[in-house]
């Protein structure tokens, strides 16, 4: 008798269902990386698209922090230039708007039965942190993108902008800070997912860990926004640095996302 058949009556010879692999597991190819990925973001942008939750409550709760912000900034008085502020106010807007847009996109998928659902799957645990991460990214840009003309119109059309450096400057300063906000915080909030408070927690964690990259994406905005005389050499410095960090920040995430989920 060979290894893992059994002869039976007749000469025939009968696959042994215990020992002889299955043609269809031995042969069904594994789905590439792109396409795992692919996949998830597909999945992301398409129940967002039908429901438009994260990207409204998101961008309401922005519109409803540049309303205290000129609440609060009424009474200044014309000699205040907000300008020198501006860069601060408008990263905090930010990322308390990323914070409530992590938590959703992992507290509506756990509510759903839907990230029980993806951990069955055979997905790569990486890919799925970099499907989400990345649909983070794009619902965070997809608010900067509408709020920040609004704050600029709100509080710095009389403010002493002048020497103000190039636009695509503030946009680089921005993409490197959404990069971080995405990828850090996508680990964070899978972290807190299943914890009691996970608003709290996520706000607690998320906060010291991300200090960093916003003083480094604040200080090289300001430098754009005042026009100071090295402005670009300082600029460059931080964005730097701000991109270092989003490097090894992701790097690191990437190789524990397995282990987060596994907690």
């Amino acid at each position: 008798m060979g290894s893992g058949t059994v002869l039976s009556s007749g000469d025939k010879t009968v696959p042994d269902p215990i020992l002889s692999p299955d043609p269809l597991s031995t042969q069904r190819p594994k789905i590439s990386s792109w396409r795992q990925f692919k996949a998830i973001l597909r999945k992301d942008i398409v129940m967002e698209l039908r429901t438009k939750e994260m990207i409204t409550s998101m961008g309401l709760y922005a519109l409803l922090v540049l309303i205290i912000y000129y609440v609060a900034l009424s009474q200044a008085g014309t000699n205040f230039d907000v300008s020198r502020i501006s860069a601060g106010l408008l990263l905090l807007a930010i990322v308390f708007t990323s914070m409530l847009g992590l938590n959703r996109s992992l507290v509506h998928e756990q509510d759903q039965g839907q990230l029980d659902a993806l951990l069955l799957s055979p997905i790569d645990r990486p890919i799925l942190f970099l499907g989400k991460a990345v649909t983070n990214f794009i619902f965070l840009a997809i608010v900067e993108v509408i709020i920040t003309p609004l704050f600029y119109f709100i509080f710095m059309g009389n403010a002493h902008t002048s020497q103000m450096g190039p636009l695509w400057m503030v946009a680089l300063a921005l993409l490197l800070g959404s990069i971080g906000i995405a990828g850090v915080g996508t680990l964070l909030a899978t972290m807190s997912v299943n914890t009691k408070g996970k608003d709290f927690v996520l706000a607690v964690i998320f906060i010291p860990l991300m200090f960093p990259l916003l003083l480094a994406v604040v200080t090289a905005l300001n430098a754009v926004i005042l026009g100071n005389p090295d402005a670009t050499t300082v600029f460059w410095r931080f964005a730097g640095i701000a991109f270092g960090y989003d490097v090894i920040t992701i790097a690191i995430a990437w190789a524990l996302y397995e282990f987060i989920l596994g907690v």
